[in-house]
This record gives C-alpha cells, structure tokens and sequence, in this order.
C-alpha cells in the first residue's frame, strides 16, 4: 500500500516489475475473435512461417498494449485510499519489437507524472515498457495516463 504522499516521493523512479506472462495462440485468437483482426500473421501459422520474417505467427500491438491492465495489478504498489482509478489514455505508444507466440513478456513501470486534479483526483503517468524474455529490445514503450480518485 502506497499514498500520494509517498509517491511523490518515488517521481521518476520504477514502482514494480510484472511477473512473466506467455502470449499463446490461444490469447491471440482470441484477441482476434474480438477485434475481428484476423490478420494472417496473427492466426495463420503455417503462412506467417512462410511469408513472414516472424517464424511464425505474432501478437497483435493491441493485444501487447492491452496487458498493461493485468501487469499494472501485479506490479503497481495499492494506492491506500484508492476509491476509483479509470484509464485516461496514452501520450504515446511505439511497437518496437513483435512479440512472437509462445513468448514471455512483462511490464516495467516507472512514475513519470503526479499532478493534482480536481479535489481527491490525480493524473498518474507511468513510463512502462513490456519486455520479451531473452530481448534486448521491448515488445512496446509507451507513456500511460491514469486517473486515481482516493478518500471520501
């Protein structure tokens, strides 16, 4: 459990690490299913052997994006007080690297930004990169934007 207080202290430093987590084919079919992204490099493996440097098939850059959700609960300290917290966007996302299937990737955080909002609200922006085992270069480097209401 962490305060505003105590992370305005940690500006500019990492807050946590994600566990690893494997992208399999059927995270990316599924993915797929629901962004009705049936691109061949992401769900065709024979193909994307064939016709792709990949070696195979590859994650969606959204699908990558959208763990971010699931590596921010594992990694981010608890806000003590915490009542509400909302997605507020992104400043910039880059693909950098294809996150091949059946690789691990996690979430690195670091606290960019703390700003006062309204009364009991703050804009929270987090650097975070998702890396792929064994890479030197990350799936994704973005700036994250969230909201946290905290108190009464």
């Amino acid at each position: 459990m962490i305060t505003i207080s105590e992370l305005e202290g940690r500006l500019g430093q990492e807050l946590g690490v994600s566990a690893w987590r494997e992208v399999t084919q059927a995270d990316i079919d599924a993915f797929a299913h629901v962004t009705g992204d049936h691109q061949f490099i992401h769900v065709h493996e024979a193909r994307a052997r064939a016709e792709t440097d990949f070696g195979g098939t590859i994650a969606h850059g959204f699908l990558t994006l959208s763990l971010l959700s699931a590596f921010a609960l594992d990694a981010l300290p608890p806000l003590s007080g915490r009542r509400m917290g909302v997605n507020y966007g992104f400043e910039r996302v880059r693909f950098l690297s294809p996150v091949r299937t059946g690789a691990r990737v996690r979430g690195r955080f670091t606290l960019a930004r703390l700003e006062p909002r309204r009364t009991n609200e703050f804009l929270l922006g987090y650097d975070v990169t998702v890396e792929i085992e064994g890479s030197e270069k990350p799936a994704l480097a973005a700036l994250w934007l969230t909201l946290a209401v905290v108190g009464e």
